[in-house]
């Protein structure tokens, strides 16, 4: 599929590509220095965009995005499926530490459990996947609260968050935030067990993991690196 590309598509896709969330008109001489292209070929290609919708220009000559733009984003944040994206992460993580992984979203004063992977110890923590638990008990809820309005300053600056024998004496959890586009706060991902097997070495290891799953899932999901 690489040689099935065609470069007037490509030269106008870096015109669009050219904006952002610092500058949201552009001159003609920008959009010149960010593509490299002639002056005469973005005009003609601005031309087309403009057409469609995908740019407009105003009285000073300068470019901003069109409404085709903003109508094709919220397509896409409707019909986003979490699922293919956050699954293999989860599924990873197991691979990775040997205890379950789940990713959690908030429901008002809950966080509801929305996918988790079991880890293949025989003994392990386990939690339904659309079950609701409490969100001021467990390492996600205490993420999905820091990152809100509530605003835990000490989690927002560790940047995870860890519980041991909160909510059940026997479980520990370490969660981690999954951000996407403009830093919205999509989810925790953690990862949970017996209490007995988180010692100091071992949450060393899941938070490292966590952290480093939590930052590529977010990256995958639209949030800036």
């Amino acid at each position: 599929m690489a040689t099935d590309r065609v470069e007037a598509v490509e030269r106008a896709l870096g015109i669009l590509g050219a904006f952002t969330a610092e500058q949201g008109a552009l001159s003609l001489r920008d959009i010149a220095a960010a593509t490299g292209l002639y002056k005469s070929t973005i005009l003609r290609l601005c031309g087309s965009l403009e057409h469609f919708g995908y740019l407009r220009r105003d009285a000073d000559g300068r470019f901003w995005l069109g409404p085709a733009v903003l109508t094709l984003g919220e397509l896409y944040r409707r019909h986003f499926d979490f699922g293919p994206h956050v699954r293999p992460v989860l599924r990873a993580l197991v691979e990775a530490t040997n205890e379950t992984a789940s990713f959690y979203v908030r429901d008002g004063d809950e966080r509801v459990c929305v996918m988790r992977h079991e880890a293949p110890r025989p003994i392990r923590h386990h939690v339904d996947e659309g079950a609701a638990l409490p969100l001021d008990q467990g390492a996600a809820g205490h993420v999905l609260k820091a990152f809100g309005e509530e605003g835990d300053w000490a989690v927002r600056t560790a940047g995870f968050a860890v519980s041991i024998g909160e909510r059940d004496p026997h479980a520990a959890a370490i969660a981690a935030p999954v951000f996407g586009r403009e830093e919205r706060l999509l989810g925790a991902l953690a990862v949970s067990g017996l209490a007995e097997r988180f010692t100091s070495e071992a949450q060393q290891a899941i938070r490292a993991a966590v952290l480093d799953a939590a930052k590529r899932l977010s990256w995958t999901l639209g949030a800036a690196p």
